[in-house]
Formats: C-alpha cells, structure tokens, sequence
C-alpha cells in the first residue's frame, strides 16, 4: 500500500471568503448594522421570523428577501370575525374511574390549557363525541350521557356508571391558541409585551375561510413587491400538539394527524370513502395514531385524503406565486401535517423550495432528499431566542454541535442552503457567536465549491429499511418531536442517525413493497424497533408470506440486520419471527427450562473498530440464542448484545440497540459490510482508522473530505484505492485531500 501523506498533509487550497446559500433573518431597528453582518457571513438571502418584521431597507440590498406567510393564522382580524371557522383537534379526557354505582361527572378539560383548547359543543356532540367504557370497551349510547357548561367547566356526566369501570370522553375541542405561537410567546416572554395577542386559528375547510387565504395572498404579494420568495409557515394544519393547564407540553407528535379534523372534513371523507367515522379512529385508545402505533386502514386513508385536499389548495397558493414572479417555499414543520413531502402527490404542489430545522443528521436527510424540489435549505440550531443567548447559555457550543451532526448528512446528500432564525439583534450582542457562524457559513460554501454537487461515492450495494410505514416516513423514524431525546427511542434512532452520514444509499421499504419481492438491488435489510411498533412490524409479521419472503432473501445471499426486537409477532412458537435467520429470539419468561450454551467470538470484522464496550442503550431486551450456530459477539448482563448467524447463502446480524455515536456508527457501517458478505472490500473503502472521521469521496471532482465528528482534535490515517492519507484535524474540522490515482 502506498503511503502519500507527505502529499496529504499540504493545505488544499483555499477558497477564501465568498458569499452565497446563506439565509439570515432580519429585523427592524437594525438597518446601520445590518449590511456588515451580512457581508460578514455571506448572507445572500434574508428573512422575517415569528414575531418580527422586515425592515425597510430590505429593498435596497443585494439580497434575496423571504417573507413569512402564515396560512392558519396571522390574520387575527379575520379569525376573531369568523370563530366558528376555526381548527380542531380529538381529544381525551383523564381515565376517571367510577367508584360507586350511579351518576358519575367528568371534567373533560382537566389537565388541559384553557386558552388553546375549547370543548366545542357547538357542533352535534352525539355525532362527534364519544363515551367509553374502558374496561368493557363498550361504547355508552348518547342518552346516556350528558354535557353541561362551556369551557374550562364543560363536564360530561354519565347516568348510570359501573362501580370499578373506568370511563373516557373523547371530544373535538376548538383551537383558540395557536400552538406553535404558545410555544415562542411563552420563550420569549411576550406576555410581557402588550403588543402581542394570543393569535386564533382558522381553517381552510370552510369556503369562506379559503376564499379569504387564497384571494388575500394575492393582495399581499402587490403590496409588498419586495419580497421575492414566500416562506409559507406552513399551510393549513399543525401537528399534534395541545398543553396542559400550566402551559407545558401535555401531548406532542411531530407526525400527527389529530389537529386536521373539522366536521367540514370529517363529513366530505365520508362522502369520498364511504368509511363511517368512529372518534375512536381518532383517539386510538389514547393513543392518538402515533408514527410508532401501527397504522390502522382507517388512518392510512385519513391521511391520504388530507393529503389530497391539502395539496389541491397549496397548488393554488403556489400558482398565485408563481403568476406574480415569486418563488413559493415550504418550512418542514408546525401546520405541515397533509403536505407529506415523500408522498407521490408532493412534486405536483409546484413549490420551489422546502426549508426545515436541522436538529440531527437524521432530520438534515428528511430536508435533503425530498424529491419535487429546485432546492432545499436547513435552519440551523442555535436559534437566535432568550433561552440561549443569555449569560448562562451557550450558542457557540450549540452552533458546533449542530454544525458537525449536520455536516455528516450534506457530506451525503448535501442541503442546497443553510440558514438561521430568531433575532438577529440579541445574537449581534453575542461577538463570538457571529465570528463562529461565519465560519461555519464560509466552510459550507467551500463544500459547495469543491464537490461541485457532485454525489459522493457509495457503497456498491443498497440498504433497505423495512418498517410499515416505508417511503412516506423517510428519515423520520422513531421521531417523537422533532429531534428530542426520549429513551425508549435512542438506541433505534442512533441507526437512522448513523447512517445519515454512511457511505450506504438507503430505501424505505414498507411491507407492500416487499410482498412480492425485495427489490433486487437491495444488498441488506434493517428492521429495528421495539415490540409491536409500526417500525419493527406489528402484525404485519403475522403475514406468512413477507416471512417467507425475508428468509428467501437471506438464504439466496442477502443480508438482515435486525435491532431491538426485530419481526416481533408472537405465535408458533417464537417471538421473533425471524428468529431462525437471526439465530436469536426474545426470552418471554417462557421457555426458561430451556437450556443454552451460546457460542462467543471475542474477535470478529464487525468489532475490529470498537473502542469500548458495545453500547446498546438503557432498554435492551432480554435476548436468547436459538441455534448452535450463533455466534455472540457481545452480551452483558445474560443477554446477547451483539451476535452473527449464517443462513443458506445469506448473514444475519443482530444488535440489542445502537444509540448513535462515533464508534457505533463504525460498527454499523461494519456490520453492512459483513451481511452484504463484502467484508473484503471494506478496507479499502476511504475509511479512516479512528471512526471519529469520516470520509466522503468525489471521483469527478478528484478529491475526499475527511471530517472530524467530535469536539477534540483528531490524527488518523484515511485509506482507499491502495492509498494512505495521513490527516490531523482540529476539534469539529475538516479537510479536503486531492485524490492520488493508481498509476500504470
């Protein structure tokens, strides 16, 4: 092998400071300061954020300008004058359990917060609400129930409760508060401003509320001629997302469908469907249809029925745009619920552009890969709010953390622009920051300027991630809220997360989609997830022919990895369904008469990287070998961690969980190379001996980028095509290196 790191070593050249795909917001009251930040870092592009307002001096700069428009709210004139057109959300009341026989009262709106939410009781309550015994399951026909008071004081009283049942009142309530202004007017404190007001909803379902949208977005746009492009935050519905009556958060799913209903809606999807609507298809037992539930038929028609209206009424608003010479942008989240960006009907929508928060590598490739776009923008962290730029906060160390999980995805599939938001003026106060963020801008630029756009070299096999939700949920599984930490879904996250910055092109397969086949060019399959979750399978295991399928695939060479509690169906015998392909299956407490003698391999390809003990997170599950052949790579505590199987011509591997960090990434990327029984060529593959670097290659452009994943610096080697690159990074650095090829 050829050492050229004498080569390596020489500093690339330099782009130097250029400016381009940066976004910035702007406020009033900043105009003598405001075109030297700008030129400070690059800023072609400005924007306005929740709460502020674009300057006049807008017009006169060498920039693009975004402006906020707001589909559901915003125009509190409107929605004071028509309350009865408003948003709506199911909801559920507290189990309240009767404990005598007789008449039993429930305070429907206990634990909610009053001034988002109202108990509608305008509408036909024996229609649309719902009481439940939930002990029997029984559904309490409406004469036997009554409603009384409005408000915080509507209760539902049930004449004749069981003593020892327990009982629900699912209801729609009106949104009187809009949730994501309930979120920056508690951060930022504006119940301190008397010029801020608690903005009401209003819903595009009923005509005269669209017409008003549609109709007065026109007028807007010949009003302010100096706005180029229409950053729509976002269209008509929020995710779910209601607090309780302290103004915390009570209930929050960044993928939920329970704001989007309204008797208007609910009445035409019956009418389109012929499905009877049920409030319990809402409700789900409390369960509110999380991404992680199953998704029943019902919900997957709901969803595509708000999927169809929604995207017929954003056509029409991007078409005003477009007929007015301005371009139309999407934000990825708050009332982005019916667009689905990964949808076949997305790319007829004819916006320009999608921007989104990036708050992790994964959510990075959910704003990077949607397809239908001319481009695509993230939002970097820190945003530019109190609750970070005060004495005690710390927007450098956020502004570096974000900067290094987001730049393992552009390494991959890179965003066309980065950006920020907030106020620009309490950032201006915080000097470091803005010298930190410039930088951070001009290296983006550079990554642009050497790539070329140019994809980076992959994997010579595909991965697939099979779950039931496939394609339409790319890179947004096991989310709760948008790129928050939650326990139980760490150690499946950490894959999706390790290989947003893999050399591995990925496909989202759900079940459909293999019932005849895996796709021929998929090489391995991941399917990782708790028990009975949409993402490791549910019942869809029950299906005996996606098992057979699987085990088709594996014994005629392919590879499975499965996580956490992979094909976990019960019946026939074994947890796992899969569990003679993966060697191993879930200890149920059941067949503990059962004696094992699991075979240990202390040193194998997978682990060859692994700098520490294997780390699976805090909620592994009890995990058994099935067969003689297993090999246990890994366990702790009496459970397999880590294990190998072999299966007819194929590999399986299984991972008790994988939360994402340096050395489980290596091990993943290990493991893919291993199934796809292509271990051989992983050497040579531009990977750097210390797993904190990584390594994209562009053969077109003739040059590699190697960057360093962590806050220290980093010395390594890099090899690839018979070649040595020696590289030192500094703490969060990087380095692009000329490639050296092969000489004859």
């Amino acid at each position: 092998m050829s050492d050229h790191s004498k080569d390596a070593a020489q500093p690339p050249t330099t782009v130097g400071h250029t400016s381009g795909r940066v976004t910035l917001p702007v406020e009033e009251g900043m105009d003598d300061r405001l075109t030297g930040i700008l030129a400070d870092l690059g800023a072609d592009a400005v924007r306005n954020s929740d709460g502020t307002w674009l300057p006049e001096i807008v017009g006169t700069l060498p920039v693009k300008v975004y402006a906020t428009r707001f589909c559901a709210r915003g125009d509190e004139a409107w929605a004071v004058d028509h309350l009865d057109q408003h948003t709506s959300i199911y909801v559920c009341s507290d189990r309240v359990p009767a404990l005598v026989d007789g008449p039993l009262r429930i305070d429907i709106m206990a634990g909610f917060l009053a001034d988002q939410l109202r108990p509608d009781t305008e509408v036909d309550v024996s229609r649309w609400w719902q009481v439940r015994d939930r002990t029997t399951g029984e559904v309490l026909a409406p004469s036997g129930w009554t409603v009384r008071g409005e408000g915080s004081e509507c209760t539902v009283t049930i004449a004749g409760a069981h003593a020892g049942h327990v009982y629900t009142v699912a209801f729609l309530a009106a949104q009187i508060w809009d949730s994501t202004q309930i979120y920056n007017y508690t951060t930022n404190h504006w119940e301190n401003d008397p010029t801020r007001v608690k903005e009401h909803s209003y819903n595009v379902a009923f005509p005269d509320t669209w017409n008003h949208v549609r109709d007065d977005l026109g007028s807007w746009l010949d009003a302010h001629p100096e706005v180029d492009v229409v950053r729509f935050t976002t269209f008509f519905y929020h995710f779910t997302l209601y607090f309780n009556d302290r103004a915390q958060e009570k209930y929050v799913d960044w993928f939920g469908y329970s704001a989007s209903v309204s008797v208007p809606l609910m009445e035409q999807f019956e009418a389109e469907t012929g499905r009877v609507i049920d409030p319990e298809d809402f409700i789900d037992a409390g369960y509110h249809n999380s991404s992680f539930r199953p998704p029943s038929p019902f919900f997957l028609a709901w969803i595509g029925f708000v999927n169809r209206f929604v995207v017929e009424k954003v056509r029409t608003l991007v078409q005003i745009c477009h007929d007015k010479g301005r371009e139309a942008m999407m934000f990825l989240g708050d009332n982005w619920i019916g667009t689905e960006p990964y949808g076949d009907l997305f790319a007829t929508t004819g916006l320009d552009a999608v921007v989104g928060s990036v708050g992790s590598a994964a959510t990075t490739r959910m704003i990077s890969d949607i397809p239908g776009v001319r481009y695509t923008e993230g939002r970097f962290l820190p945003y530019f709010f109190p609750d970070v730029f005060n004495d005690r906060g710390d927007p450098i160390g956020e502004a570096n953390t974000s900067w290094i999980t987001a730049r393992r995805a552009i390494m991959r599939s890179p965003l066309d622009r980065i950006g920020f938001g907030g106020y620009l003026s309490l950032a201006a106060q915080f000097p470091d920051f803005m010298a930190r963020i410039s930088e951070i801008c001009q290296e983006f630029r550079d990554f642009w300027e050497r790539s070329r756009g140019e994809t980076p070299q992959s994997a010579p096999f595909r991965v697939g991630i099979l779950n039931a939700w496939g394609r339409s949920r790319s890179w947004m599984t096991f989310m709760v809220a948008h790129a928050l930490y939650y326990k139980q879904a760490d150690p499946y996250l950490g894959v999706v997360e390790a290989l947003a910055g893999l050399p591995f092109q990925i496909d989202w397969l759900s079940f459909d989609d293999i019932a005849e086949g895996v796709p021929e060019e998929i090489g391995v399959i991941i399917n990782a997830g708790a028990a009975g979750t949409s993402f490791s399978g549910g019942p869809a295991w029950a299906d005996p022919r996606i098992q057979a399928v699987i085990r088709r695939f594996v014994a005629a060479g392919g590879g499975l990895i499965g996580v956490g509690e992979p094909s976990f169906h019960i019946g026939e015998g074994a947890a796992l369904q899969l569990s003679d392909i993966l060697g191993v299956d879930r200890e149920m407490g059941w067949s503990l008469s059962t004696d094992r003698y699991p075979r240990t391999e202390p040193d194998h390809f997978i682990t060859a990287d692994l700098g520490a003990d294997l780390e699976v997170g805090p909620v592994a599950p009890e995990i058994v070998t099935t067969s003689a052949d297993t090999l246990v790579l890994a366990a702790g505590e009496a459970t397999v961690r880590l294990s190998v199987h072999s299966y007819g011509a194929g590999r399986a591997v299984y991972l008790a969980g994988l939360p994402y960090s340096p050395d489980n990434a290596r091990l993943l990327a290990r493991a893919l190379w291993w199934a796809a029984g292509r271990e051989q060529e992983f050497a040579d593959s531009f990977v750097a001996e210390d797993p904190r670097v990584e390594v994209s290659v562009y053969p077109d452009s003739g040059c590699l980028l190697a960057a360093n994943t962590v806050l220290e610096p980093v010395s390594t080697v890099v090899r690839g095509a018979g070649h040595d690159y020696r590289v030192t990074l500094d703490a969060a650095g990087s380095q692009w290196l000329p490639l050296v090829h092969q000489q004859g």
